[in-house]
């Protein structure tokens, strides 16, 4: 299991958090998911054997917002 803390920027409000929750939460090998809006960061827990941090990261991307590496 690997835990990571994203640096996202563009996150604005509960859609943002439901968007990258949602989106990112139901990716297999994804165990856990939380935004943290006020601080620009999103807490990842995965399995790196299903997903990787670079698919995590691209669907974040994906949807609009900057992840800081």
């Amino acid at each position: 299991m690997e835990n990571v803390i994203l640096a996202v920027k563009g996150m604005s409000c509960g859609h943002c958090i439901n968007s990258i929750e949602g989106n990112v939460g139901e990716m297999n090998g994804v165990h856990f998911v939380k935004v943290h809006l006020n601080e620009e960061k999103v807490d990842v827990s995965f399995d790196s054997k299903v997903v990787s941090l670079k698919e995590i990261t691209y669907i974040i991307e994906g949807q609009g917002y900057d992840v800081a590496e």
